[in-house]
């Protein structure tokens, strides 16, 4: 590709250099340039793309893509001057792979919780309809049913941009992405052509990154705000965010909601551990997921596959078929009648969400028993409240270790155990080694009782000092049955 192609409707400032350079990759890592590259110098959070210009030339770069020229230019290189470089990465990204976005139909998904869920289950309502469907969530990413490991909730442009032509080379229809706010403010997502984009809820999360809720919510916003006149947009009514992601966006207004009059509404009319009978729409439905917060998630599906134009009918039919996302809600059961869930919940909504739902499946008699941990170089501020929300709702809560990452696990738990007020210490363990929580858990409970493990889902690793250790909530929990 020369270069000239490459930087099709690229806003340039100022070009020096030729442009009639063959480019053969592009980059925003100095290490990875490679002969006959361009190197994009992007200003990150932790370093600073400009200070590694000569560490590009010396890999091979031949074009460099940055905001402020050098004092001394090179000759033989080509230099172009953009506004900004974070930005450009994403156009620079979309040309090179060929604009695959355009080539299916992309669809969005973003909000504090939920994203993977809706994602997820729509990836597996367009598979059960017949199409060829691509993937991009936490949990996982998929090409067709080939499964690519994620390692971010949303990729780095030049990852999304080559996972998206691989779909479009595999004959994919569609494509489901969970996009995240850090995305959003980091240009992760920029040139790609949304055909939707879908907004779950916003609840406290992620303020060590964006500084204000009200900063969180711009975040999300920008998302809507970006969508185009053929696009659609879908919010949930009933999160008091929900209205704000459609003030200023130019795509076609939809919502959904449990208590409103609105485009997309559903009742849970029967709740069990084992699913839920919905009045979704003015038809009955049975779905294998559980609790309102799922309801919410069923209908954002329901609607997207609607506003995509698919019938009512069969969306119905393959949604009674289609599970959740793993290590969402997931339900465990011991041979001796204990039943274990494990979930996600990393956020003092979601945790509320999954212990109220747990609360009103229970039968009389049968205690809750929570093991929940926070994790480290992350928000702190919502660590006592999200024992401050599992210590009120469980009968038994052990606060344990997360993913403490670089931080001392034990200064984690103190945070947290700030959360749970004097008269309630008495039904609350601290048991710091994450394994052994799971396991006094299990011997604590009785036949009957419902055991939550929550914060890590479908993780199979702790993050300790920067290594990644395996561990499996899960794993943990069914050896722990297997063994009474």
């Amino acid at each position: 590709m020369k270069l000239k192609e490459l930087l099709y409707a690229i806003p340039v400032k100022q070009l020096e250099g030729e442009l009639e350079v063959e480019v053969l990759s592009v980059s925003f890592d100095s290490r990875k340039v490679g002969r006959g590259g361009v190197f994009v110098a992007v200003r990150g959070v932790k370093q600073d793309g400009h200070l590694f210009l000569d560490s590009a030339i010396a890999n091979g770069a031949l074009v460099l893509v940055v905001d402020e020229l050098p004092e001394v230019l090179d000759e033989s290189l080509t230099y172009v001057v953009v506004d900004d470089t974070s930005y450009v990465l994403g156009l620079l990204a979309t040309n090179f792979y060929g604009d695959p976005s355009r080539k299916l139909k992309l669809v969005g998904v973003t909000g504090t919780n939920g994203k993977t869920t809706v994602a997820t289950l729509l990836y597996n309502l367009f598979d059960k309809l017949g199409y060829h469907v691509g993937l991009l969530s936490t949990v996982e990413n998929r090409v067709g049913v080939r499964v690519v490991e994620a390692t971010h909730t949303t990729p780095d442009p030049l990852s999304l941009n080559a996972l998206l032509a691989e779909m479009v080379e595999d004959g994919c229809d569609y494509c489901f992405m969970e996009v995240s706010s850090h995305a959003i403010v980091q240009q992760r997502i920029a040139g790609l052509r949304f055909a939707g984009g879908v907004f779950t809820n916003l609840t406290h999360d992620h303020l060590d990154f964006h500084g204000t809720f009200d900063s969180y919510i711009k975040a999300k916003k920008k998302f809507f705000d970006d969508l185009d006149r053929f696009a659609f947009a879908l919010t949930n009514i009933d999160d008091k965010n929900g209205a704000v992601m459609l003030q200023n966006t130019f795509a076609h207004k939809k919502a959904y909601g449990l208590k409103s009059l609105t485009d997309f509404k559903a009742k849970v009319l029967e709740s069990h551990l084992d699913g839920m009978l919905l009045q979704l729409d003015g038809h009955e439905l049975w779905v294998k997921l559980v609790g309102g917060f799922n309801a919410y998630n069923l209908l954002a599906v329901y609607g997207a596959a609607i506003l995509l134009e698919q019938e009512t009918v069969k969306v119905l039919t393959a949604m009674s078929e289609i599970e959740g996302a793993e290590g969402r809600f997931e339900v465990v059961r011991s041979k001796e009648g204990v039943i274990g869930v494990v979930d996600y919940a990393h956020t003092p909504d979601a945790v509320e969400n999954v212990l109220t739902t747990i609360r009103e499946l229970r039968k009389p008699g049968q205690q809750i028993i929570s093991v929940l941990g926070c994790g480290g170089d992350r928000d702190k501020t919502k660590r006592p409240e999200m024992a401050a929300v599992a210590v009120r709702l469980s009968d038994k809560l052990i606060i344990t270790s997360d993913n403490p990452r670089t931080e001392d696990p034990n200064l984690i738990i103190k945070d947290m155990e700030q959360g749970v007020q004097a008269a309630d210490k008495k039904r609350v363990f601290t048991i710091t080694e994450r394994k052994e929580a799971i396991r006094a858990a299990c011997h604590l409970a009785q036949v009957g009782d419902i055991i939550l493990i929550a914060g890590k889902g479908h993780e199979k690793y702790q993050d300790i000092n920067g290594v990644k250790h395996h561990f499996d909530d899960k794993e943990i929990l069914e050896q722990t049955f297997n063994e009474q």
